[in-house]
């Protein structure tokens, strides 16, 4: 991981983008693994990769929402310039339209049931968006968007590991449930990371959806994965209606949900100090969504 501090962010807009030199730069308090945000001034927001891995997410970013904007019924990110390695960063960064708003995390008067239904048609809507400029699901979405098999190798490892940990027997069978169906139609948009720290609310409303990085076009049941991450009982179901879909693709969010908790549990994937995952595995295994 680069070390991306404040005063990095204000040389870069200095040398670059002189017009904004005199802004106030402040890091955003909840920050992901794969970016760096800072705020530039009250409208603007520098958006920068922590890691070679993440740079295709930039121009990826850069490219595609400008065409799914016009066509969602909530905000996204809109890029307003794209920056080049300099200062000693050796990455491409962007800089973006503030959204204001709280993360889903932080917010302190967030109606859930209402948050399932407006996610859900969010959802709904971004496969609606024609999907002809849209990348195809492979590396560049860490294969979200492709079918759960990608993963398979990793969520036998992880089983392997936590013999005595977890129920392997049961997940052992939500994995095979989610491999018994691909998604049958032309590929869709998905957004590829959809999380509590990626949704912002407004007046306890779900107001905005950030971090496309990970998007493309291939199979949407990899966005269902926050009915287990967040969602509990009533808000489940009514995530489940307004998202829509098939059982089929159910139970392959199923086990994307699955093989989240089980590498993270099993030391394969990002480090989960809090162990949230190993909070959401007994949602995964306890609750399928569909009857």
């Amino acid at each position: 991981m680069i070390d991306i501090t404040a005063d990095l962010v204000r040389a870069l807009v200095a040398d670059q983008f002189p017009e904004w030199s005199g802004l106030p730069v402040e890091p955003v308090a909840r920050q992901g693994w794969d970016n760096r945000t800072f705020r530039l001034g009250d409208r603007l927001a520098v958006r920068l990769p922590s890691a070679e891995g993440y740079v295709a997410a930039v121009e990826k970013e850069n490219r595609c929402l400008p065409v799914l904007a016009p066509h969602l019924p909530l905000p996204v990110p809109a890029v307003v310039a794209a920056g080049r390695p300099a200062a000693g960063y050796p990455l491409p960064w962007s800089v973006r339209r503030w959204l204001p708003g709280d993360t889903v995390e932080a917010s302190t008067d967030l109606d859930r049931s209402e948050l399932a239904r407006d996610l859900g048609g969010f959802l709904t809507a971004l496969r609606r968006v024609p999907a002809q400029q849209g990348p195809a699901a492979g590396r560049h979405s860490f294969f979200r968007g492709c079918h759960p098999s990608a993963y398979g190798d990793q969520v036998e490892c992880a089983l392997d590991r936590l013999k005595g940990v977890v129920d392997v027997a049961a997940c052992a069978a939500v994995w095979a449930g989610a491999l018994t169906s691909a998604w049958p139609h032309p590929p869709v948009w998905f957004h590829g990371d959809v999380a509590a720290g990626n949704l912002l609310t407004t007046g306890g409303r779900l107001s905005a959806v950030i971090d496309f990085g990970t998007c493309g076009v291939g199979d949407p049941a990899c966005d269902l994965v926050m009915a287990w991450t967040y969602f509990t009982g009533d808000e489940r179901k009514i995530f489940r209606e307004a998202a829509g879909l098939t059982d089929d693709a159910w139970r392959r969010a199923r086990g994307w949900a699955l093989w989240k908790a089980l590498v993270t549990m099993a030391g394969l994937s990002s480090p989960d100090p809090d162990a949230f995952q190993a909070r959401v595995l007994p949602h995964v295994l306890d609750d399928p969504v569909i009857e």
